[in-house]
């Protein structure tokens, strides 16, 4: 009666697909009539029309919504608690047949399941049988497909790939095992369980996530790399959030048992390398012999914070990175493991933003193997409350990815199904999810009750017969192993984590950076100290910046046609070339250009970057009359140079943030570049800033020089067209406003080396080309965070000339008063510091009232970490003078809580800093031009009015 009950969905999902269009069935009826066998005429699925499966398969092919869905992985026995439905949706079809009486719906009768009918050339499951009786049909569907695998495939639009699953399921024996193989299965599965069991016994009241309920897991990881490493994988890069992540280091990745077990003792020192994570963040890199291949694989599993799936662009970053470097071009080297928990899976929107990125040229690894250990509960949240979806993995299908369901209770078909899908990733290089159906043995972590609020499903739970126990008792039965032969592969491995148990309690510090997930061999010392603590000066010759500035302004492909307009930019800039001076543009160009020429591979990634959310850096020409046409004159300046990559995103920041974060940390010789299309929008990637660039560092000593470019200032644009968040920024560096450091000779860069990032504010082209530069040859990498400009890149005024990019020249942490009032500095009445482009204004402004000799105009380029020894050196310059911050953005954003404490550090506290600029608010601008014009006059007249602050207590 199980057969008839699932008739309709097995049939359904193999081709037995009923059409809802009569007059379709109808034709394919009677072309069925020239494939008689049985001699008489016969209705629907009878001997008369044995073909139908194929009429069927040619008709999904011209239309698919003119066949039924594919439904049987909804009946497919996937929980191994047996008590909730595989999905949510419970709905049963009318046309779905329950009972015998349902058969004549279709015009079936139960005589008609033992004819025999012919196979169509569309199925595997004759194995070398062409024909078989329709009950036969139904069983051997019924084992491929409602057992305790379920898989969705047929949405996929690709006949050869639907076709490549269908054998991998439907042949017949075709998920027979070896002895061999199951012995090792059932081996992994006991270091699996029995790792989870010694820490549940050592440290019963200690937090680790335990993967309990879904032990198969590391075999199935396992399962995957062994399969790929066969397939020529020789590098796999992993990320995972915390259920499990202990045991994955201990039986995928292999650290070192004693280094985990340490990380539990309460006494155990940190080193000083930083803060520190919890040890259920950590990562790792090993490099290892494969024993099932016996081939070299390289293993990273990459640190991640709680916020489940942020690691996931991450991850697909560093692996498209080290294809890249390894010219790996269709990720036959190196690949992407990424694991899930079901309702993280479902509920975060970086998961669908980084499917979106797999198929994206610029960002493309390949294809990823997804792993979900699906619990079926998020923490307390059931999964009717916490998705929409019918399953948690359907986000998948967005880019056709298939979907493996297996039941976590059956190792074997688990094996199977990781078999498959890593055979499949290695074979189309596309995408695919394993859900594996499991549970949670205890409750969201080890401290944590979940009877409260899962009381029947935890019942259940404490009577489910752990996995290891089950096919333990099935090896044993069938003689694949001995009892004795179970109990001594439990006592080695009891005794291999007894041994390390005990040498774990000789550590008696920690360090961070044993659990490094991304090495750079060679770059740093054998400590990991920077080989030197100076920085070379980051001019360039003049002969480079012509022949920088001269390919920038061409078009070094023949028959090539441009775009008037572009050709008139192209010629401003040869201008300016000649002239010896750059723009914003142009000074990207070179630094980028002259960085390439010292074999600096240079990426730049965002939205619409090839051209310039401004318009102003055209990096991708177009061919006006030939259809996806282009150059890249940045490629073509030297024939042997780094390659120089500049890709438009997709529309998304937190996930292509993290993707770019990840490129920069597969290797310290490349420039990554990430650009907001406005400084206002990094904040949807707020959790990769907070997360990963801001404190990545401290917490796992990851360096990363990323860079992040964000168009930033005070213009009547709006509050979503204007301001980075600098404050944002600042509020997160590390650098003290109260300790006045010594200044050595080495101070600039041991500053640098000490701070979590770099935040700059340059107001010169050239001080944007220096800044760049020194972020490659610093002995170390910070991020560097940069507010760019937007009506500074067409202001007339700000250039640059060759002088100040020429060998010699460096970047300017602060560039002070240069005019009238710094020859006469005890005229000076006022010293305004600023930054950025504010600067404009005030110089126009101080000229309009003729106070260049009483007004000194100070600007800070570098804000975070602060040039305490520059403006120190500026300020004495001026003791009688007041000093002034002033800013374009409102009192409450801005610079000024971050500046204020520094600079009276520096004064010791004897002389206020007045602040001029816009009153707090709570959004960062206004976009009412008006209001815009009158504030700015508001704050100009006050930093220029010499009595404005007589008689005021600071």
């Amino acid at each position: 009666m199980s057969h008839l009950k699932l008739f309709a969905a097995t049939l359904k999902r193999h081709g037995f697909k009923l059409l809802e269009n009569q007059d379709i069935a109808r034709r394919a009826f009677l072309h069925g009539q020239r494939y008689v066998s049985s001699g008489t005429s016969e209705p629907f699925l009878s001997g008369s029309n044995s073909n139908y499966v194929e009429e069927m398969y040619y008709a999904w092919l011209e239309n698919p919504k003119s066949v039924h869905k594919i439904r049987g992985h909804h009946v497919a026995q996937l929980d191994p608690l047996g008590i909730l439905d595989a999905d949510l949706d419970s709905f049963i079809p009318s046309d779905l047949i329950t009972t015998i009486d349902k058969l004549g719906f279709y015009g079936l009768h139960e005589s008609d399941l033992d004819k025999v009918f012919q196979l169509p050339t569309t199925t595997f499951i004759g194995g070398n049988e062409n024909s078989l009786s329709l009950r036969e049909i139904i069983k051997r569907l019924e084992h491929t497909y409602c057992q305790h695998i379920g898989l969705e495939f047929m949405f996929i639009n690709d006949v050869e790939q639907c076709q490549w699953i269908r054998q991998k399921f439907e042949t017949p024996g075709v998920m027979k095992f070896t002895n061999e193989d199951k012995r090792t299965l059932l081996a992994r599965l006991v270091r699996s369980m029995r790792f989870e069991d010694f820490l549940a016994r050592k440290w019963s009241s200690e937090k680790r996530f335990g993967l309990e309920g879904c032990e198969v897991m590391i075999p199935a990881l396992k399962t995957i790399i062994d399969k790929s490493s066969e397939m020529g994988i020789e590098y796999v890069i992993m990320g995972m959030p915390h259920r499990g992540r202990l045991n994955v280091l201990a039986n995928v990745i292999r650290k070192e048992l004693e280094q985990i077990f340490c990380q539990f003792d309460p006494k155990l020192e940190a080193a000083d390398e930083g803060s520190g994570d919890v040890k259920y963040h950590l990562g790792m890199y090993h490099e290892r012999i494969n024993r099932k291949t016996n081939k070299k694989i390289t293993l990273s599993l990459m640190a991640n914070p709680s916020h489940l799936e942020a690691v996931d662009p991450v991850v697909q970053g560093k692996t498209k990175a080290e294809q890249f470097y390894r010219g790996d071009t269709a990720g036959k080297k190196v690949m992407s493991i990424l694991l899930h928990g079901d309702a993280a899976f479902a509920g975060q929107g970086v998961v669908y933003e980084t499917f979106h990125l797999s198929d994206l040229p610029s960002y493309t690894t390949n294809g990823t193997i997804h792993v979900v250990v699906n619990n079926q509960i998020g923490f307390t949240t059931d999964p009717r409350m916490a998705r929409s979806s019918p399953y948690p993995t359907d986000v998948a299908r967005v880019v056709n990815a298939p979907i493996f369901h297996v039941n976590a209770d059956d190792p074997e078909a688990v094996m199977y199904v990781c078999s498959v899908a890593a055979e499949w990733r290695n074979t189309f290089n596309k995408d695919v999810v394993v859900d594996l159906v499991c549970y949670r043995r205890r409750g969201h972590n080890e401290m944590d009750e979940p009877m409260f609020t899962q009381p029947l499903m935890y019942k259940q739970i404490h009577k489910q017969v752990p996995v290891l126990k089950k096919y333990a008792d099935k090896l044993i039965a069938d003689g694949t192993v001995t009892l004795q032969e179970f109990e001594e592969e439990i006592a080695k491995y009891d005794r291999i984590c007894e041994e390390a148990y005990t040498r774990s309690k000789d550590n008696k510090i920690l360090h961070i950076k044993h659990w490094l997930d991304s090495p750079w061999p060679g770059f740093f010392t054998a400590d990991g100290e920077p080989k030197s603590m100076s920085c070379p000066p980051t001019g360039i010759s003049e002969e480079l910046l012509t022949h920088i500035g001269n390919v920038a302004s061409s078009v070094p492909v023949k028959d090539f046609k441009i775009h008037s307009g572009l050709s008139r930019i192209l010629k401003a800039r040869s201008e300016m070339t000649k002239n010896r001076l750059v723009d914003w543009a142009l000074a990207e160009y070179m630094a980028f250009g002259s960085v390439l020429k010292e074999g600096i591979h240079v990426r730049l990634s965002g939205q619409d970057v090839e051209r310039g959310t401004f318009s102003h850096r055209h990096h991708v020409l177009h061919d006006q009359e030939v259809d996806k046409r282009i150059c890249v004159p940045m490629n073509h300046l030297w024939e042997q140079q780094a390659p120089y990559t500049v890709c438009n995103s997709s529309l998304s920041e937190y996930g292509v943030l993290g993707f770019e974060l990840g490129f920069a940390m597969a290797s310290p010789n490349a420039l990554v570049c990430w650009e907001a299309q406005f400084g206002d929008f990094h904040n949807t990637a707020q959790c990769i800033i907070d997360q990963f660039i801001s404190s990545g560092q401290a917490k796992w000593v990851r360096h990363n020089g990323i860079v992040l470019l964000l168009p930033h200032g005070m213009e009547g644009m709006g509050p979503e067209h204007s301001s980075a968040r600098p404050e944002r920024f600042l509020q997160m560096s590390n650098d003290d406003s109260d300790a006045y450091p010594e200044f050595t000779e080495q101070f600039e860069v041991s500053q640098l080396y000490e701070c979590n990032w770099i935040v700059v504010n340059c107001s010169t082209p050239a001080n944007y080309f220096h800044v760049l530069r020194r972020q490659i040859l610093l002995p170390f990498r910070k991020p560097l965070i940069v507010l760019t400009p937007k009506s500074l890149l067409r202001h007339p005024e700000a250039k640059s000339s060759f002088d100040e990019m020429v060998s010699g020249t460096t970047f300017q942490r602060v560039i002070p008063e240069n005019g009238p009032a710094a020859q006469a500095p005890h005229e000076v009445k006022r010293v305004i510091l600023c930054t950025g482009k504010v600067y404009y204004d005030l110089v126009k402004e101080r000229k309009n009232q003729d106070l260049e000799k009483q007004v000194a105009i100070t600007r800070l380029e570098q804000i975070s970490p602060f040039p305490f020894d520059l403006l120190k050196e500026e300020l004495d310059k001026y003791p009688t003078a007041d000093l002034v911050w002033c800013q374009e953005e409102h009192k409450n954003s801005g610079y000024y809580d971050y500046v204020r404490p520094r600079f009276r550090t520096i004064v010791n506290r004897t002389r206020p800093i007045w602040y001029v600029g816009r009153e707090p608010a709570a959004a960062p601008a206004t976009g009412n031009k008006n209001m815009h014009l009158v504030s700015l006059r508001r704050f100009l007249d006050t930093a220029f009015n010499l009595e404005a602050f007589e008689g005021k207590t600071f």
